[in-house]
């Protein structure tokens, strides 16, 4: 997608922004490194865009600590930002998405430490943190029947573990201090609007709350936390929402003062980053395009998001018990809808990682700089031009990753698994680390297929990719998912489904929308969560075994309205065809 700068400190304006006045909605996503916004209108399309870092800390390893002030504050500078220039009273809705981090407040609403420093801004442990390790241990051992909707173990980066800890290592400075403690969803949204009730979302996703029967004491009991039964779970959440509520009196003045939005406009209950993104891809029109999952229900789709980790959301209408894959959980992302939900712990961070830790990578930098490209579309141009004849696939056939690097989320379940590679030469020089660079993204989406093949065999019938986030935009994770599994996989028109999935929070709170499931299934009138912008198809090369045939891959461009689509398909070809494993 295109977008160009239109002033000076006011974020970006995309395509789009010609259209008539009428209704906005804003959303605000807020990432491991960044917080981003976006203006969106009533045919979801994103007007506006800006997006501001936010600080982490790492006082040790494993530990992975953040502020909620400095997380606001940043919220604030990206929301003025892409509301410049147009009638703030057209705004009719806010939503917000965020990580599942834990934050810590005290009974008066300030920050905690959660650390031994005794920092007290910095009060959020992050979902990536696995200090709890002995804690998630102890709680899996339970063998509770709560671990049953989390795939059978419960994963160090859920909130009871770390619940746990901070009783355990800081009862003085943190515990026994503790008001509250929110997910960082939940937390957004209290901060906008004084309201203390908890999206549905993020307590049974992350705090094995459940839709139907509510919390279960005997789990806090067992696990030693039976202080939130003594306060009828006063600290964690005793009222819930779903995702799309509208929350009090909407915006406060003070908070509207802090956005530049004005009070009282409807805020919503909240959803976590993935769960946004799942519902901002997983309802796209794809009618006319020969997809499989054309006339199928929205069942048969996988929505991808791929950031700093990767997420599997797959929905179904009867509840599917999938080891090692989070879930079943009823309406916590599409109403009506069973949700489960696979992950890898570190993608977009382990490519990253595998890439700045090579001893090629200043000259990486300094080509990509010289190009003014990012290191990845150098990496990926330079692939082009060392595979040669064959296709670029075949370049890892001696190096392999396993990309468990921070344990393994989905379906093995094991925090305590390593990463590995195995076919390393003495050379370091920059077609080794583009090599390694390919190595890691099939690695990834190796994972991806592990875990479509663990959801298929419990009961889930998936036909579709619906790909989104940061990872998304780069072509070589696109097309290697595809190759891999053997699905077509489908991206967006707008590229920020995330955002987009948080505006249609906002225009449900506003009442425009009767639930989040309007204008995402039943296609009336109102927002599109996603329109198809273009189809990767899985390519029969490196992943196959072909019998008298080429494995060139035509390109083929189709055009559809007003709207170029690109088709990356292979042409049907004679010869016996069969999946490498």
């Amino acid at each position: 997608m295109m977008w160009e700068q239109t002033r000076e400190g006011a974020g970006t304006t995309m395509p789009g922004g010609d259209q008539e006045p009428g209704s906005y909605y804003v959303g605000v996503d807020v990432g491991t490194g960044s917080v981003r916004a976006a203006l969106v209108d009533q045919r979801g399309i994103i007007l506006a865009f800006a997006d501001q870092p936010i600080n982490r800390w790492e006082p040790q390893f494993n530990h992975h600590e953040q502020s909620s002030e400095d997380i606001w504050a940043a919220c604030c500078v990206v929301t003025k930002q892409v509301v410049q220039g147009i009638d703030v009273n057209q705004i009719r809705g806010l939503g917000f998405d965020a990580t599942c981090s834990l934050v810590v407040l005290d009974k008066q609403f300030r920050p905690l430490p959660v650390n031994h420093e005794g920092e007290s801004h910095r009060n959020i442990i992050m979902w990536l943190d696995h200090r709890a390790v002995s804690q998630v241990h102890r709680i899996n051992e339970t063998k509770h029947r709560v671990l049953q909707c989390v795939g059978g173990v419960m994963s160090v980066e859920m909130q009871a573990p770390k619940l746990l800890w901070l009783k355990e290592n800081l009862r003085e400075t943190c515990w026994d201090k503790a008001g509250h403690f929110f997910d960082l969803p939940d937390f957004l949204s209290w901060k906008a609007t004084g309201v203390t009730a908890r999206s549905l979302c993020s307590l049974v996703c992350k705090w094995t709350y459940s839709a139907e029967k509510g919390w279960d004491d005997s789990f806090w009991k067992m696990v030693g936390l039976e202080d939130f039964v003594a306060d009828n779970y006063s600290k964690i959440g005793n009222q819930m929402l779903p995702p799309g509520a509208s929350l009090g009196n909407g915006l406060t003045p003070e908070a509207a003062k802090d956005l530049g939005l004005p009070a009282g406009i409807a805020v919503a209950a909240s959803l976590i980053d993935a769960h946004a993104g799942g519902l901002g891809v997983i309802g796209a029109d794809v009618r006319g395009y020969g997809l499989a999952c054309e006339g199928q229900p929205v069942t048969s789709r996988l929505a991808v998001i791929c950031g700093t980790s990767s997420c599997h959301m797959g929905i179904s209408k009867d509840p599917i018990f999938v080891p090692g894959v989070w879930g079943p959980y009823f309406s916590a992302m599409v109403p009506g809808f069973w949700l489960n939900e696979g992950g890898q712990s570190v993608t977009g961070k382990l490519i990253d990682h595998m890439v700045q830790g090579h001893a090629a990578f200043p000259e990486l930098q300094a080509k990509a700089t010289a190009r003014c490209q990012s290191v990845y579309a150098y990496l990926n141009s330079h692939l082009d031009l060392i595979k040669k004849a064959r296709p670029v696939g075949f370049l890892t056939v001696d190096l392999h990753v396993w990309p468990d690097f921070h344990g393994n989320r989905s379906p093995l379940a094991d925090l305590t698994l390593k990463g590995m590679v195995t076919g390393l030469k003495l050379s370091q020089d920059l077609d080794d680390l583009a090599i390694l660079y390919l190595a890691t993204v099939q690695a990834i989406a190796f994972g991806t297929r592990l875990i479509v093949e663990a959801m298929e065999a419990a009961g889930h019938s998936l036909s579709t990719l619906f790909l989104c986030g940061g990872l998304s935009k780069n072509p070589l994770f696109v097309q290697t998912h595809a190759d891999i599994t053997g699905m077509p996989v489908v991206l967006s028109q707008e590229a920020e489904s995330v955002l987009v999935g948080a505006a249609v929070l906002g225009a449900c709170a506003s009442g425009d929308f009767t639930s989040v499931q309007n204008p995402l299934i039943r296609k009336t009138r109102g927002i599109r969560t996603s329109t198809l912008l273009w189809v990767c198809w899985f390519k029969l090369g490196w992943v196959t075994k072909l019998s008298g045939s080429s494995v060139e891959q035509p390109y083929l461009a189709i055009r559809c309205s007003d709207k170029m689509l690109w088709v990356l398909g292979l042409k049907e070809r004679e010869g016996k065809v069969s999946l490498m494993r």
